[in-house]
């Protein structure tokens, strides 16, 4: 007998039959599939034991988005693939007209390329800067508009704003980043969709200094150096220290990773190198 198939009922350029083709089913999905059937499962040996497995998918949903390299809502790149002692450098949070002109001489000076993850306000607030990075052969990725540490918690409206507007005052310079990092890494089951509404994908990563935002600088080179791995991708923040006088130790810091890094051994390669992916696409004039 034929087997039925749904899917072969759909003309293959159908919108719908498009979508179900390229949206995998989740982790998530099938650990809450999972967890249902054998709480059915143990319905039959004593209903109490139903809400251990529903129990454990729960607790999963609520720790798994203050983990950022644990794809289970939907897929996240946090390391490299690209197999060598080489690692990729990304900085949140700006751009910066105390830190970015800086740092962007840092890079130049040993030179390598670096991805800033920048919010849609500053970029509105300092369109120089944009250019200034992009000029230096840099790429940009997508780290929301306003920053809001608690985004994940609000309406899928206010996420799709979050993350289109910063698209659309990055349009203006001429280009589309594919990649969005959430604020501080943290996802959410509505992330996934709108994502995949902009053709975009999320990027965290794999070694971070745990600077709060250059407010922790002390050590901050060591902290990074000291567990560096191949195939890492390196969070650092392209932000202001609170005090203003402690901007040049935070450069020493960045220099220190930079000089570090090299005595180590490992390559600094671009995020598309490291990852295989474009990090941003550069828009036809």
């Amino acid at each position: 007998m034929k087997r039925f198939n749904l899917f072969s009922t759909l003309p293959a350029e159908t919108p719908l039959f498009q979508k179900c083709r390229r949206i995998p089913v989740s982790l998530a999905e099938i650990t809450g599939g999972g967890a249902f059937l054998t709480a059915l499962l143990f319905t039959l040996i004593d209903i109490r034991l139903a809400a251990i497995p529903l129990s454990l998918f729960l607790a999963i949903c609520l720790i798994a988005p203050f983990l950022p390299r644990f794809s289970f809502f939907l897929p996240i790149i946090s390391q490299g693939q690209s197999g060598l002692k080489a690692v990729a450098l990304t900085y949140d949070d700006g751009p910066d007209p105390q830190t970015t002109p800086a740092l962007l001489r840092l890079l130049q000076r040993y030179e390598v390329s670096a991805t800033f993850f920048v919010t849609g306000q500053k970029a509105l607030r300092h369109p120089e800067l944009i250019r200034q990075i992009l000029a230096c052969g840099h790429t940009i990725g997508n780290h929301s508009y306003s920053h809001d540490n608690l985004v994940m918690l609000k309406s899928s409206e206010t996420l799709m704003y979050e993350v289109k507007r910063t698209q659309e005052v990055l349009a203006a310079f001429g280009i589309r980043p594919l990649a969005f990092r959430p604020p501080v890494g943290i996802t959410n089951p509505r992330l996934r969709p709108v994502l995949d509404d902009l053709n975009m994908f999320t990027l965290n990563f794999s070694r971070r200094p745990i600077d709060f935002g250059n407010r922790r600088i002390k050590n901050l080179g060591a902290r990074i150096l000291a567990h560096i791995q191949p195939d890492d991708i390196i969070l650092l923040h392209d932000v202001t220290p609170p005090q203003t006088a402690l901007l040049s130790c935070w450069l020493k810091e960045i220099e220190l990773i930079l000089a570090g890094l090299k005595t180590q051994g490992f390559t600094i390669l671009s995020l598309d190198e490291l990852t295989g992916r474009p990090v941003m696409l550069k828009l036809s004039s």
